[in-house]
């Protein structure tokens, strides 16, 4: 389903979605069949499938994306990022999805691959989100709109732009190039989110907004996800909290998904676009946060 029509079903609603990473091994792909079989009874609006550092995963995000495509509950919306690629190649990838009936693209810049100081074809997001819509305008997609598009954001600011001016600037290209709807990076203090959303008003960016949360399991997943994401911050509160779980691994899970599922409702209270959960490929803290908020299915 294109964007425009799920956001439109969910109008006046907090819309939840899913994201999922293709598995590599026999092994995490029957952990990814689990997940899903556990995950499909609370519907959500769609599933983001990513897409490894240069296109790494390329192969194995587009099985995984085909599987999806024939599942009536998870709708796949493809990462795509264009370090490393041609504007052929995207393209290619492009007729690839709209022929295999995919509705959505989630366009970002990628990770730059180790060894590899040059992105390629494009310097900006905004530029993929243009070539894109120039695919759009082909006519090449069996819907007439032809992709719907969906661009990453940062509360908490991009570790490239540290001027958070210019970081608007660039976001507020995004949207302005075709954009249709923004994902937040995981964040962990909601006054970061309030305080983002009412910049983009300011800005004059009225694309749909969904919060990315992360439900942590583990302080070894909790550092590396600060350094995957160019330094996150955990609010004092948090910290403190799971510094007295200690060794106690249960703990750190109990902590940290309160920590969520707290989130989580105050995103319900301020009428969030939607929440768009990073499950790591794992079913039970989203079962979990979801039954803590009196949720059964994928909107609130």
């Amino acid at each position: 389903m294109h964007i425009k029509d799920i956001l439109s079903a969910n109008r006046g609603t907090t819309m939840f979605s899913l994201e999922f990473f293709p598995p590599r091994t026999p092994v995490a792909v029957q952990t990814l069949q689990s997940t899903l079989d556990q995950l499909a009874p609370l519907r959500p609006a769609f599933a983001s499938v990513t897409y490894g550092a240069g296109g790494s995963t390329r192969e194995l995000t587009q099985s995984l994306v085909a599987e999806l495509t024939q599942s009536d509950v998870f709708d796949p919306i493809p990462h795509l990022t264009y370090v490393g690629h041609s504007e052929s190649e995207i393209m290619a990838l492009l007729t690839r999805y709209a022929a295999a009936g995919v509705s959505n693209i989630l366009a970002l810049r990628g990770d730059l691959p180790a060894g590899l100081t040059d992105s390629g074809t494009f310097a900006h997001a905004a530029e993929l989100v243009r070539c894109i819509k120039r695919f759009n305008e082909r006519g090449l997609h069996p819907d007439p709109r032809g992709f719907g598009i969906g661009v990453a954001c940062f509360p908490e600011g991009h570790p490239a732009t540290p001027n958070r001016m210019t970081e608007m600037d660039h976001l507020k290209a995004k949207v302005d190039a075709g954009a249709d709807w923004l994902c937040t990076q995981a964040f962990f203090d909601n006054h970061s989110f309030h305080d983002f959303r009412a910049r983009c008003e300011l800005a004059g960016i009225t694309a749909p907004i969904l919060a990315g949360i992360l439900p942590l399991t583990t302080a070894t997943g909790m550092k590396r996800m600060a350094e995957l994401a160019g330094g996150t911050r955990y609010p004092a509160r948090l910290i403190r909290a799971l510094n007295r779980a200690g060794d106690d691994a249960e703990a750190f899970r109990r902590i940290a998904l309160h920590h969520a599922t707290e989130q989580c409702a105050n995103l319900l209270d301020h009428d969030a676009d939607g929440i768009h959960f990073y499950t790591l490929n794992q079913a039970q803290p989203v079962v979990e946060i979801y039954s803590r908020l009196g949720i059964h299915r994928g909107t609130r």
